[in-house]
Formats: C-alpha cells, structure tokens, sequence
C-alpha cells in the first residue's frame, strides 16, 4: 500500500505539471480574447453597422505583439522585471512560471544556459527517429558501470514548448546540422517545412 500510495502522488504531481499550465493559459488567454471581443464588437457594430467576429482574435495578438515591443524598451523592461519577480515569489505560481520561462528562454535561445544543440535520436523505439534539444550531459551510473549521457528534451507538435524529456547514452546521440530556429520550425508545421537534407553536424555531404 506504501508502494501504492507513492505511485498514486508521483502520478498525481506530473499530471498537474502538465494539466495545471495548460488550463490556465486556455482561461487567460480565453477571458482576455472574451474580455476584447465583448468590448470592441459593439462598438464596431454601433459605429459601423457590421460584425467583426475576428476582431477579438486579431486585437488580442496585436496586443501580445505590442506588449512584446514595449518589454524591448527600458521603461518596458523595468516593469517587466519587476513583475517577473513579483510572479517567481507567488507560492503557487512559482513552480510553474520559473519552469515555463527556463523552458521557454531555452527554445528561443535567449537563455544563458540554452538548448546545446539540435539531435537526433531514436525515439519512441529502434528505427524511429526524432528531432530534439540537447539540454545538459550527466554521467548515469547502473551497477558498477557509468555512462555519460545526454538530457535531450523531445518537443512535441505542433507545440514545441512541451513534450518528454529524455535521458540517452551520448553514442546514441546524433547532433544535426539545423539551428534551434529550424527545428522549431519544422516541429510547429508538423514536418511539412523540413530541409530537404537532414546530416550529421560532424559530417560534410561532398559536392558533385
């Protein structure tokens, strides 16, 4: 039953890491987009006589992109940071938040101890393969026998900023010759913009 009871609250704690950020970035992004929506379609309709029923959407990422200009600025930054901190104090939202944002300024590469490189690795079996950052390198010690690994986080389409993070013996890892800008790229469209050549990073493809 102890066994039991230790699964049961490890199961319990990954499910809410995972359900936990979903949830409540659907209900900000859903009350901002409502919040928008019902406040500009009247007065669109009042004043122009028609519906928009994207203008919500489209203000909401016009807003996103704007806030995303003002940051770049220093009074915009200052607050930034100042929130940033206020957020990583919150009991209940710092685990969340702190994890998202390393995760994030990894995939964007904006972080100081970013995403190494972009490999490649057979995932979920043999014969499979799938595109992944290389976030760290341990040593994994089994018995008596020690291996350097490598941490290689395997995102997940269309989504990038989720999926598994995965432990692999560094023989088994295949640094490829794509930047993290690429990858994100070819995850986020599902495959359809892939470079027509994929090659090993320590390799040269001769010219004909």
């Amino acid at each position: 039953m102890k066994n039991f009871g230790a699964i049961v609250k490890r199961s319990f704690i990954s499910g809410v890491l995972v359900v936990v950020p979903v949830i409540l970035t659907y209900i900000v992004l859903k009350f901002l987009f409502e919040a928008i929506d019902g406040l500009l379609r009247p007065l669109i309709f009042r004043a122009f006589g028609y519906d928009l029923p994207l203008l919500g959407f489209i203000t909401l990422l016009l807003i996103i992109l704007l806030v995303g200009i003002g940051v770049r600025s220093y009074v915009g930054n200052r607050i930034y940071r100042i929130g940033d901190r206020l957020l990583k104090r919150l009991p209940l939202i710092r685990p969340f938040y702190s994890a998202a944002r390393q995760l994030l300024d990894s995939v964007t590469g904006s972080a100081v101890h970013s995403f190494k490189d972009v490999a490649l690795i057979e995932y979920p079996s043999k014969g499979m393969w799938s595109l992944g950052f290389v976030a760290n390198h341990v040593h994994v010690q089994l018995g008596d026998v020690t291996r350097q690994c490598a941490v290689v986080f395997v995102p997940s389409t269309p989504t990038p900023i989720s999926g598994m993070a995965v432990i692999v013996p560094l023989d088994e890892v295949h640094p490829v010759d794509l930047s993290i800008e690429q990858c994100i790229k070819f995850l986020v469209s599902g495959g359809v913009a892939s470079p027509e050549l994929i090659k090993d990073k320590a390799k040269t493809v001769p010219t004909s």
